[in-house]
């Protein structure tokens, strides 16, 4: 049969089949699928919508993370060889264009974030207990969203609405205008008296949604950056006069591990569980791209303690160590709870970088604050070592402390000493009698190291060309016989006047002609 008669014919069956079918396909609706309009209305619909904005703040962690400690000075990007991750190497040395793909995926992210919040804030009324504290919820993580957009872009436009067709080409804001909206997020979250305290210092259960508190602390943050030092000192009293939150009196070493999951420290956490079934739903690549590159070392006495199969993509810098050295000795409590040398680790556990492999972007100096354990993992699985349910850290009460004392040391208050000597305390140091900025600056530095705040500090202190204007000039590479200082090198590279504000991604302004693109990018 010729194809001219083919079509014709398969055209024909086809019509008399969905014609003899149509009477089974008229099925009565019961009930009603609704629309949005027809949601949003009873306590369980209103947790619905909070359960999806809290999925997408823990689905931005990632590159949230990542994003943030690449661009400070505590760590080189590493990985197996040169290349193994081009993204990451471009954001570490500061090669990285308007393309970059963790830039586009943190900023992409965060507005979905605020399109979460922005559902609940239009939809829900906040009639009942659980409703109102919806409502205070979406305002913080929109805040929260915004106060990465403010401080990181700080030209990004604001959006607080549910955006219609005919609106998608917004343009760009005013910093002030950003730094605005944020505060006043925080600040509806905080007066709206719905989000709940924890009942004590040591209430898990409290750790799990974001506290009045937790509001409070952040709302603080959002007034410190914006160098409102007075009004950031009494929301951050606040928080520590609470006295619902203190510093970890644990073993320091596993701050950062299951251990201390929801610990009394734990002010905001990206909540994970030791669920076998629902393993593979809540893993994370965190994890396993901060963790030793196993598979170029023997770990020694370690083994059977380390979860091998991870990739080394966050080796510390040996300006950190020597850092730590200085305030602590090499022997210092918190020093080793963070950072291990090589030689200490080949001495103590006999690990050793393998004859003939080289650790790319390392110096001989490894992460020991959020190396990867065996005991954190829900399934030990050295083929791909994604399985822990360590909660991903955000924000915790030693933060707090360090950022209330400065708040106290730039308006002229009286606590900044006491709430620096609270963290050194911890750190098994001896009180300072006074406490300066530089004090404050370097408490932070080594408390805070691989926690991602360093870069947005060293931008609104000034200070990033001082530690990052040399960053990517050279990448060290490691052996069992040394270092090798000037392993790579870049022609192009380290903090410029322009990284102030990270660039526009540039799909944005590929499909929106009322954005602008950033100064010097």
């Amino acid at each position: 049969m010729k194809l001219k008669h083919i079509i014709p014919a398969l055209l024909a069956g086809a019509a008399l089949l969905f014609s003899s079918c149509e009477d089974r396909l008229d099925i009565q609706k019961h009930g009603n699928m609704g629309g949005q309009e027809n949601f949003y209305k009873t306590d369980d619909e209103a947790m619905q919508a909070v359960a999806s904005m809290y999925g997408s703040w823990g689905g931005l962690y990632y590159n949230w993370f990542f994003l943030k400690n690449l661009l400070a000075d505590e760590s080189w990007c590493g990985g197996g060889t040169r290349g193994d991750n081009p993204d990451y190497e471009r954001l570490n040395e500061y090669t990285f264009d308007t393309n970059d793909g963790t830039i586009r995926g943190t900023y992409q992210g965060l507005y979905s974030i605020v399109y979460y919040a922005n559902l609940i804030l239009e939809n829900v009324v906040p009639d009942t207990p659980t409703k109102a504290q919806a409502v205070a919820e979406a305002h913080f993580f929109r805040g929260w969203a915004y106060f990465e957009l403010a401080s990181l872009w700080g030209t990004a436009p604001v959006v607080d609405h549910v955006l219609s067709e005919s609106e998608y080409r917004q343009t760009n804001s005013k910093p002030e205008e950003l730094w605005k909206f944020t505060e006043d997020d925080f600040r509806a979250a905080v007066d709206s008296k719905a989000l709940p305290s924890k009942a004590g210092v040591d209430d898990l259960a409290g750790t799990i949604r974001v506290s009045h508190e937790v509001a409070q602390a952040m709302l603080g943050k959002t007034l410190l950056f914006q160098g409102k030092y007075a009004e950031a000192a009494i929301e951050l009293d606040k928080v520590i006069a609470s006295g619902k939150y203190d510093l970890y009196k644990g073993d320091y070493d596993m701050l950062h591990h299951v251990r201390a999951n929801g610990c009394c420290e734990a002010m905001l956490e990206v909540q994970k569980r030791q669920d076998y079934e629902q393993m593979w739903n809540q893993m994370t690549m965190t994890y396993i791209m901060i963790g030793w590159r196993t598979e170029h070392i023997d770990t020694g006495n370690l083994g059977g303690t380390i979860a091998n199969g991870t990739y080394g993509f966050l080796n510390p810098k040996k300006s950190l160590y020597d850092a730590f050295v200085a305030t602590e000795g090499a022997d210092g409590y918190r020093l080793k709870s963070t950072i291990r040398s090589y030689q200490n680790l080949n001495d103590e556990y006999k690990l050793s970088v393998q004859p003939g492999k080289r650790l790319v972007g390392h110096e001989g100096y490894f992460n020991w604050k959020n190396r990867a354990l065996v005991e954190d993992c829900v399934m030990d699985f050295s083929g791909f070592q994604a399985l822990q349910y360590i909660n991903l850290r955000v924000m915790r009460y030693a933060e707090v402390l360090l950022l209330a004392a400065e708040a106290h040391a730039m308006s002229g208050g009286s606590k900044a000493a006491e709430y620096v000597n609270a963290v050194r305390a911890r750190a098994r140091l001896q009180p300072l009698g006074s406490v300066t900025m530089a004090d404050i600056k370097n408490e932070k530095r080594l408390e805070l190291c691989f926690e991602g705040v360093r870069f947005q500090d060293l931008v609104r202190w000034g200070d990033a060309p001082q530690y990052l204007g040399e960053q990517g000039k050279t990448i060290p590479s490691f052996s069992s016989t040394g270092v090798d200082a000037e392993a790579f090198s870049n022609a192009n590279y380290g903090f410029k006047d322009k990284h102030k504000l990270l660039p526009i991604p540039r799909v944005e302004l590929e499909v929106n002609s009322g954005m602008k693109q950033n100064a010097g990018w």
